[in-house]
């Protein structure tokens, strides 16, 4: 797992080390790392031009002490001061090193710099960045040189990834001790580039994380045993689709076939029914009347040990008493699209022991807790963790980057998400898919986490099956078909 730590969490380690160590000697780490890898991603540093944008904190002591190392390399190394603070130390040492203040317009070095260091702030910086910071920033992001920055791009929220004016577009982020969860959750995610880690030693005085992002080896979808059989395996009950939506009754139910469930019950309408058995013969399905309120018609589907419920159901009543039935059972449920919809105005219907999975893109949670789309998208760690501890279930909400949270748990973040998952019924699929998880076993925060991390890895296969293949647009099916080469792809 990549471990995510809070600012709060991150200055209190520091702290604690710095107490054992000699005065100066964490920053001299930092500025090791950083230097390294200033160092490996240029193509020589001997005559290269570096350019530092730097602030008054300790990120600018950073910058200051990695241009030192690198101007004893040779590179000619020049500093933009931004405000009236510099490290004193820090800039001592460039001095000393050979470095130099930039004469002129900032814009001039900038342009012309094979490497720009951003230290403008720090993980303490929130808001929007003021003057000349934000104009600096610009300028770094539309410069033709390598950006790296120090710790987090300036103008990202270490804590929350949230951007709230200009920030620097870095091409590396070299982060220090641990990651932040900005570095991992869009939009800052998308302002860092390629994410470092240097290690300075905070390891023994770092709490629990507040985020956790998986590697291919933390997902670890059920295995099948010797004894395995169908019901051993799992059996996930699939109630989705309409005369109107019937696709995605369709694709629900190929993420469930794929998913690894032992068998695949599903139930609706006659048209949804019959074109599900065309697709997956393997499923064994059952027809519910239209305008159906009966709650005894689970009894007629057959015992499963979790359930799918919501993609293209529709939002009517008799939608609303199938999902209060499904949710009255004592096992797992996933609750999707329109069964969200309805979840909206019965949240009543979430007061139940056994584990939930809700799967929001923003508009749907938006309508969930009352927020602001808006203020969802632009603040996503924030109200997803509100959603998890006011809905009491695993809430996983899709977009640009993944959330799943549960209440007290960190969160996780799916590192797979790609673009191209931006296509109708993708979202189908990843509920048929969760709901295998949950059937074979999974805890629900473990599923969620996990059926997000194969769909997305899904979709990459589908869109560039070969390493050195160009991306290709890609349907949900697609998505589908990809899903055992997934599989196989995990250690």
């Amino acid at each position: 797992m990549r471990y995510a730590h809070g600012v709060g969490k991150v200055r209190a380690a520091e702290r604690a080390l710095m107490a054992r160590l000699p005065e100066g000697a964490l920053m001299q780490r930092a500025a090791a790392g950083l230097a390294s890898v200033c160092a490996r991603v240029l193509p020589a540093v001997y005559g290269s031009r570096v350019v530092l944008l730097v602030g008054g904190g300790d990120n600018g002591g950073d910058a200051l002490y990695a241009g030192a190392r690198l101007a004893r390399r040779g590179a000619r190394v020049h500093v933009v001061q931004a405000g009236s603070k510099i490290h004193e130390g820090g800039f001592a040492a460039l001095l000393a090193a050979g470095g130099r203040p930039a004469a002129g317009d900032p814009a001039d070095a900038i342009a012309g710099a094979d490497l720009i260091v951003d230290g403008l702030t720090g993980i303490g910086g929130t808001g929007a960045l003021r003057e000349p910071h934000a104009r600096l920033a610009a300028l770094a992001s539309e410069a033709p040189g390598l950006v790296i920055a120090c710790d987090v791009p300036s103008g990202v929220d270490a804590g929350t990834g949230e951007v709230a004016g200009e920030a620097v577009h870095a091409d590396v982020t070299v982060t220090f001790g641990t990651h932040k969860p900005g570095l991992l959750i869009d939009p800052g995610a998308s302002h860092c580039g390629v994410v470092e880690l240097v290690d300075i030693g905070l390891g023994d005085d770092l709490p629990d994380p507040d985020v956790v992002a998986a590697r291919p080896a933390d997902v670890r979808p059920p295995e099948p045993g010797p004894e395995s059989d169908k019901y051993r395996r799992g059996v996930v009950g699939v109630l989705a689709g309409g005369d109107e939506y019937t696709g995605a009754a369709v694709l629900s139910t190929g993420g469930a076939v794929h998913g690894g469930a032992g068998m695949v019950r599903f139930a609706s309408v006659a048209h949804p029914v019959e074109l599900v058995r065309q697709h997956w013969p393997e499923v064994v399905t059952t027809v519910i009347e239209p305008g159906t309120h009966d709650a005894k018609v689970l009894e007629r589907i057959g015992r499963v040990q979790a359930w799918v419920a919501g993609p293209g159901l529709g939002t009517g009543d008799a939608a609303e008493s199938l999902l209060e039935a499904v949710l009255s059972t004592d096992v797992p449920v996933l609750v999707d699209a329109d069964g969200l919809t309805v979840l909206a105005r019965r949240r009543d219907l979430l007061l139940r022991p056994a584990p939930t999975v809700l799967t929001p893109h923003a508009g749907e949670l938006s309508r969930l807790i009352g927020a602001p789309r808006e203020d969802i998208e632009a603040r996503r760690l924030e109200h997803v963790r509100r959603a998890a501890a006011e809905l009491s279930a695993t809430v996983l909400l899709k977009g640009s980057t993944t959330l799943i949270a549960e209440q007290d748990r960190p969160v996780r973040v799916n590192p797979t998400g790609t673009p191209r998952l931006a296509t109708a019924g993708t979202g189908d699929v990843l509920s048929g898919l969760i709901g295998a998880l949950l059937a074979g076993g999974l805890p629900a925060l473990d599923a969620a986490a996990a059926g997000a991390y194969l769909h997305g890895l899904a979709a990459r296969l589908a869109s560039a099956p070969h390493p050195d293949a160009a991306e290709a647009p890609i349907s949900a099916q697609d998505v589908v078909a990809a899903l055992p080469e997934a599989f196989r792809s995990l250690p």
